[in-house]
């Protein structure tokens, strides 16, 4: 791995070539989206038919688009029991620690007869994206479906595209059987945001959509925003770590590597404040990458975004760990715990030398849909708030409006805003007082 000195203007720099990585700066593919999400809106049902035919190389039809129980069931025979049993163990994990996110309606009635409040309500219908072929994860259907449920959507339905031999992966249906899926639809792409979206024969409307994909998924959930609520619009896995002298170099190069096998816009970056670690990190990282097997994925990886960059200070390297705004944040140093109190900026927080970042994506609980591309700057994680609905409630009284109401009327009035004014006074004409 190339190891630089770290400066503002080399901080600067690499923000910039990461940033580029947004799915916001691949605006050649948005009308191929846009074209694809009319023609399901015109179409429905048979415009998915069709997209199915051609990207997928599989024949769809109303009878077989939704995956039968019989389907799950062998499923279930093909996953390995151990694989089975772990998904289970890692659901209940990410149960347990969802469910401390929720929050109550709450009212509070004052003495002078106001009465406010907030009900909290669960969205109705929520749709999943499940990526399929080489890139289909179990455990992100975990991610996103068991939020859902904690918060309490009452019907949850997922979309993943089939194999040419009209059959879903696997391992993708006895994860949905285990979260709690209503619906499993074989729609893959954009067309399949656009159904959930805006609904077909088939396929109903939702609320909201989460789940990754590529980059006409992550366009098409973008195109779609505001007919439907959607979670983010992803961008490439990033991962940082922030470390010392104290950390092992061999752990460093290794938790490094885990994020750049996802893909060639990965992004793996090392600030320490060791120049000694730095030379030992990029030397673990040679080693471990001729022995993986990704190899070629991570070695373009790492030639693209992969960097160790080398502090002067450790407060040096926690402002530039902030600027990035990294998606997964390791903290090898020292005293991690001091450390991560000065971090402002980062999706999830992984603290000490036993805490890799595959124990967030797989099994300790804690959500893996994380913001990326800087967005950790005002994004949070998926959770249980994302699928819940605040509604305020506001009751006063004869007495308790008449006490204000004279404010009521000059702010509306200075407004220009004069049947907002009336709106009150009405309620306090002459012999009404």
């Amino acid at each position: 791995m190339r190891i630089i000195e770290l400066t503002e203007e080399t901080k600067d720099n690499l923000l910039e070539k990461l940033l580029k990585r947004s799915p916001n700066s691949y605006g050649q593919f948005e009308q191929t989206v846009n074209d694809i999400i009319a023609k399901v809106r015109e179409r429905g049902d048979e415009a998915l038919f069709e997209y199915t035919k051609e990207f997928d190389k599989c024949e769809i039809n109303q009878q077989t688009i939704r995956v039968s129980r019989q389907e799950i069931e062998e499923a279930y025979e093909k996953v390995d029991s151990e694989l089975i049993r772990v998904m289970k163990k890692s659901a209940d994990n990410i149960t347990r620690f969802h469910e401390k996110q929720l929050h109550n309606s709450w009212i509070v009635p004052e003495d002078n007869g106001t009465i406010l409040g907030q009900k909290i309500t669960p969205i109705a219908i929520s749709g999943v994206y499940v990526p399929g072929g080489k890139a289909a994860y179990p455990s992100s259907v975990l991610m996103n479906v068991l939020p859902a449920k904690v918060a309490g959507v009452s019907r949850i339905i997922m979309t993943t595209p089939p194999g040419a031999d009209g059959k879903v992966n696997p391992g993708t249906l006895v994860a949905a059987d285990i979260a709690g899926v209503s619906e499993i639809y074989k729609v893959g792409g954009a067309q399949a945001i656009a159904a959930m979206a805006f609904g077909t024969e088939s396929i109903p409307r939702v609320n909201k959509i989460t789940g990754p994909g590529n980059i006409f998924v992550a366009l098409a959930k973008k195109a779609c925003f505001g007919f439907v609520s959607i979670d983010s619009i992803a961008g490439p896995s990033e991962i940082l770590v922030l470390a010392d002298e104290t950390a092992n170099p061999r752990f460093v190069a290794a938790d490094l590597l885990s994020q750049a096998e996802h893909d060639e816009m990965a992004s793996a970056i090392l600030i320490t404040t060791s120049k000694e670690l730095a030379e030992n990190v990029s030397d673990e990282v040679e080693q471990f990458t001729r022995q993986l097997s990704r190899e070629e994925i991570i070695r373009k990886s790492l030639n693209n975004y992969g960097y160790i960059l080398v502090a002067e200070n450790m407060d040096q390297a926690i402002d530039a760990a902030n600027e990035i705004a990294s998606e997964h944040l390791e903290i090898l140093t020292k005293n991690p715990y001091e450390t991560m109190t000065k971090i402002k900026n980062a999706g999830a927080i992984f603290l000490g030398e036993y805490s890799s970042e595959p124990l967030g994506d797989y099994f300790a609980g804690p959500n893996h849909i994380l913001p990326t591309n800087g967005t950790a700057k005002f994004f949070s994680p998926l959770n249980v708030d994302d699928f819940l609905k605040k509604t305020s409630i506001i009751s006063y009284s004869r007495d308790a409006l008449k006490e204000v109401h004279k404010d009521i009327d000059l702010f509306a009035e200075k407004e220009g805003l004069t049947a907002h004014a009336n709106s009150i006074k009405v309620r306090f004409e002459a012999g009404e007082e």
